[in-house]
């Protein structure tokens, strides 16, 4: 690295003998942006103005759907109800605001305070983890239809909070310890095992139904926030038995698990590989390398995703950045994907139907796409979102495939990864290094006076890392996210 820095500086000084000074003076601000990008990869470097208008679009959603007595935010615009992943998204938008200088220290400080507050003093499904959905107004746990009730939890969900918890624990030392004591709330015994198989729960009718949750690309980037805390999670980490499809000459890899035993659709989406990429630079949390001799390369699969999409548009013309996203009526969650069911290009619902006509251009997985891949295929991209959005409002979901219309919803999820996009561009990876909290390292590490709550230091070594997927009859009910 220290070479790196030489080198660059020497060339640097080399040219400013050959050239006239302005010239030299946009090379020495490009190196320092490069300097500044953490992990080398996509675009890097200051905001435009263009970008930073971006940005105030985004962060506009967010002001007009916080509730200013508990601090708790909007799922969807003026929908008060929001889950686990909303919430890590939310603080993954406000890192972004603050860092990008949309919002000041104090702001900043007082909204991340009702967080923090919220996290301490929440109920919890089973007195365990948190609830899969909360009232935004009360803060209390809530059915789907908003009514109170404890239905279960999503593992998937909780490792996206727990990532950006991390995330700002590393980020802002200052208030690790507020994270570290939310973490330490919680009861983690059912939700990963001890070899890292994520478990989700629900609860209906007096039934109780846990099962293994996730599939391939959401299920690593939640594997991901639980390794961040210390919890060994590669066996869900690196992935399940993997195939290939072909998508012009592009050998695209998708889950294996058979979706019409499990009731489970595994469709290949880009929001998680973008996610992965931008939070983790798609390795392990910790991890040194791009990947060991036992996990899947998960930048390359990244890749052939990206790559499959924009030789779509080369091939047929057909602007394409697919990934899943809700809509008020049925199916109300919509799997829009490079591969499903199947079938390349195929829109499905959790019930497994094809819904061809919701096939959409996603404006997050536009961003996303653009910050990892500087081409002229994102670019393109871009200008065909940029302006999918309302002033007062925020940014829409995307723009559908068939007519070019926009698709108007406005959710929280939308606008808060087009700020962590633009995030990206800046800072670069945006979990560098995890950290081993003080306060949570000191609670739990006791061999004489443990919480006994499964935390890392409490459990013992994964006996079998290479042990065959949980029974069926325990895995199924779960979406795949």
């Amino acid at each position: 690295m220290l070479m790196r820095r030489w080198l660059t500086g020497a060339l640097l000084l080399a040219a400013a003998l050959l050239t006239g000074c302005g010239l030299v003076s946009r090379q020495i601000t490009k190196a320092g942006d490069y300097a500044e990008h953490a992990g080398g990869i996509g675009r890097y470097g200051s905001l435009s103005e263009k970008e930073l208008q971006w940005a105030k679009v985004a962060w506009r959603y967010f002001e007009n759907n916080t509730n200013p007595q508990n601090g708790l935010v909007n799922g969807s615009d003026r929908t008060p109800s929001f889950s686990m992943a909303h919430l890590g998204d939310y603080i993954a938008a406000l890192t972004a605001a603050r860092e990008l200088g949309l919002v000041n220290e104090r702001e900043f400080d007082e909204r991340l305070s009702k967080v923090l507050a919220f996290l301490q003093g929440m109920d919890m499904s089973e007195a365990s983890i948190p609830a899969k959905v909360y009232n935004t107004l009360s803060g209390k746990m809530v059915n789907y239809a908003n009514q109170p009730a404890d239905i279960g939890w999503s593992a998937v969900e909780t490792g996206r909070l727990l990532t950006w918890m991390k995330i700002v624990a590393v980020r802002y030392p200052h208030y690790e310890e507020y994270f570290d004591k939310a973490v330490f709330r919680m009861n983690f015994c059912q939700v990963i095992d001890d070899c890292g198989i994520l478990h989700g729960l629900s609860l209906e009718n007096g039934k109780r139904n846990r099962y293994q949750e996730g599939r391939l690309g959401y299920e690593q980037l939640a594997a991901g926030g639980f390794a961040a805390w210390g919890f060994e999670a590669r066996r869900s980490w690196r992935g399940p038995d993997l195939e290939t499809v072909n998508i012009y000459g592009v050998p695209v890899r998708y889950d294996g698990r058979e979706s019409r035993l499990s009731g489970v659709q595994t469709p290949v989406l880009t929001m998680p590989h973008v996610l992965m990429g931008m939070e983790f630079g798609w390795r392990y949390p910790g991890q040194s390398v791009a990947a060991s001799s036992e996990d899947a390369d998960f930048r390359k699969m990244a890749d052939a995703v990206y790559r499959a999409q924009e030789m779509r548009h080369a091939r047929e013309g057909v602007l394409t950045a697919r990934t899943e996203y809700q809509i008020k009526e049925p199916p109300y969650l919509v799997y829009d994907a490079v591969f499903a069911a199947g079938y390349p290009w195929n829109t499905v619902g959790p019930d497994g139907k094809e819904y061809e006509k919701l096939a959409m251009v996603s404006t997050r997985a536009a961003f996303g796409l653009w910050a990892l891949w500087p081409t002229a295929y994102t670019d393109l991209l871009m200008t065909s979102v940029q302006t999918l959005y309302s002033p007062e409002r925020g940014w829409y979901d995307g723009r559908m495939e068939k007519s070019g219309a926009p698709q108007e919803g406005i959710t929280l999820t939308t606008n808060a990864q087009v700020l962590e996009a633009l995030l990206f561009k800046v800072k670069g990876q945006l979990l560098p290094a995890a950290s081993n909290g003080r306060y949570l390292r000191r609670q739990t590490g006791n061999p004489f006076d443990r919480p006994n709550r499964c935390f890392p230091g409490e459990r013992p070594a994964c006996r079998d890392p290479g042990a065959a997927p949980m029974p069926a009859a325990l895995r199924p009910a779960a979406m795949a996210r």
